[in-house]
């Protein structure tokens, strides 16, 4: 009963806002188009549907028509220094010039995400937790390359490690007050880890028990919860426990997702919550739970705090991973109609991938990559006499065949013509592969196992520099070296080369002349 009354107030207060019938059919039937996308933003249809929002976030983009402020902050390697990043124009696109121009020739990372509420619900490092101790590290700055309305601009990415947090908010929900929230994630870049959230948390970074929190979780861990397929999923995480829906544990109605920008929203009122999510490029948002709380004991009603997290756990547990582009939280319970004209608004944005240029990884091009981690930047990548891969040095002194076994030659995907292939140079007709998940050359014999295991696909360097080449057919996992050893592996996992320390840096690589 309490939960319709939230949505018939709702309902009554986009009528008493002066919004005209055609404007509130489209505010609440889904159907905003391009140029209502250019003037308002997804906290504008909130706020017409009668619930605002109280904490906005995003590097990518202004979520009110109105704002003009500064989205991040940056820092950079080279002296300390900081700077805002403001938008293009009001109420438009972040200015990733700017950043690009200030981070020249070193790197950047993100210290503040604002928020754009006016209510200083802003995100900053994370402090230790119960979990984990801190501070957690910064996002690189430049990791995430996206374009969004066909400008460039960039997302926060999340290596296990790496958090942001408001343990002092401002209009949050706390007990069993109404709330909603959706975010943009990368729907590729995902951990099994605990736990990639965004959402309402503990204010004093310790896990105080169950429904002490409320926040959209993403991965595809099964330690508390899990739906169909192999993962990943949207989850709602209130606090011991990942909830796919009323169980506890599997939940046949939330499936797994792998759009390449994904919305996920999830929401709670007394007795009452729910989780959605939809391609955030194209289409509508569907529909994985709406009903009671979990039928486990401590989320009836609801204990929520009221701080803000940013890929951590409300315990600062940061062993997951993942990419957040823009999320926003509310006062009250949205309506679905209202959320579905948020994700029309959303899908206008226009979010696309970013390429990776370079003229080193062209078809027909001779390449040689070389390590970024601090202790083998003269390393190279190579395959040995037995078809394994490793990285070892090579300098100018090296001899010619240690010089032809560190040169590929590069081919388009065999598996995806947009993404890359590497044959050696010194064994024409073998192909850098991964079986097992360590890596090897191997003749082709046109399977389409083999073509999957040997195409890459180049993204931004996780550490801020050079590329980082994603495995096609496991698409969490990227070529790493570990203890000299080449692997596709993920950012944290069950396997020794998934270890998250130094994940970023051994997945970043320099494409260099070839030596060969």
């Amino acid at each position: 009963m309490a939960a319709r009354t939230w949505l018939r107030r709702a309902r009554q207060t986009l009528l008493a806002s002066g919004t005209t019938a055609v404007l509130a059919a489209g505010l609440l039937a889904g159907t905003a188009t391009t140029s209502q996308a250019a003037t308002q933003g997804p906290c504008d249809i909130y706020a017409a549907g009668g619930t605002p929002c109280v904490a906005a976030h995003s590097t990518t983009r202004a979520l009110f028509g109105g704002y003009g402020g500064s989205l991040y902050q940056v820092r950079r390697a080279s002296d300390g220094a900081t700077r805002d990043i403001g938008l293009l124009s009001t109420g438009g696109y972040a200015d990733a010039a700017a950043q690009d121009a200030f981070c020249a020739g070193t790197t950047c990372v993100i210290t503040v995400v604002y928020d754009q509420s006016g209510r200083g619900n802003s995100l900053t490092q994370a402090p230790a937790g119960g979990a984990a101790g801190g501070p957690d590290n910064l996002a690189p700055a430049a990791a995430a390359p996206v374009k969004v309305g066909g400008h460039p601009a960039y997302g926060v990415y999340v290596a296990a490690g790496t958090g942001y947090r408001n343990n002092h908010t401002s209009g949050i929900a706390t007990g069993d007050q109404p709330e909603g929230m959706y975010a943009i994630f990368d729907g590729t870049h995902f951990g099994g880890g605990c736990c990639f959230d965004y959402g309402n948390a503990e204010t004093n970074n310790l896990d105080t028990g169950n429904g002490h929190m409320e926040a959209i979780y993403f991965g595809d861990s099964t330690i508390w919860g899990s739906g169909t397929g192999s993962g990943p999923w949207v989850m709602a995480d209130l606090e011991n426990g990942l909830y796919s829906g009323a169980n506890v544990g599997y939940n046949a109605n939330d499936p797994s997702v792998s759009n390449r920008f994904l919305t996920a929203v999830v929401k709670g009122a007394p007795n009452l919550w729910a989780i959605r999510a939809g391609n955030a490029q194209s289409g509508g948002l569907s529909t994985y739970y709406s009903g009671a709380r979990p039928n486990a004991s401590g989320y009836n009603p609801m204990h929520k705090e009221g701080a803000i997290i940013l890929g951590i756990g409300g315990d600062n547990s940061k062993s997951s991973s993942g990419t957040f582009y823009e999320g926003v939280m509310t006062s009250g319970y949205p309506s679905d109609a209202t959320e579905n004209a948020v994700q029309a608004n959303i899908t206008a944005a226009g979010y696309q991938t970013a390429p990776v240029t370079s003229s080193l990884l062209t078809p027909g091009a001779r390449v040689s990559l070389r390590a970024t981690t601090a202790c083998c930047t003269a390393d190279y990548l190579r395959h040995n006499a037995d078809s394994t891969v490793a990285i070892s040095p090579i300098s100018a002194t090296s001899s010619a065949s240690d010089k032809a076994d560190a040169t590929w030659v590069v081919h388009s995907g065999l598996a995806d013509s947009s993404c890359l292939s590497f044959e050696s140079a010194a064994v024409p007709g073998q192909y850098l592969r991964h079986s097992g998940f360590q890596l090897y050359t191997a003749t082709g014999n046109g399977t389409a196992l083999f073509n999957q295991d040997a195409t890459f696909c180049p993204r931004a360097g996780h550490s801020g520099q050079g590329v980082s080449f994603q495995s096609s057919n496991y698409p969490n996992k990227y070529l790493r070296h570990y203890n000299y050893t080449g692997y596709v592996a993920g950012d944290g996992g069950s396997n020794t080369w998934d270890n998250a320390n130094s994940w970023s840096e051994d997945t970043s690589w320099l494409a260099a002349q070839a030596w060969s």
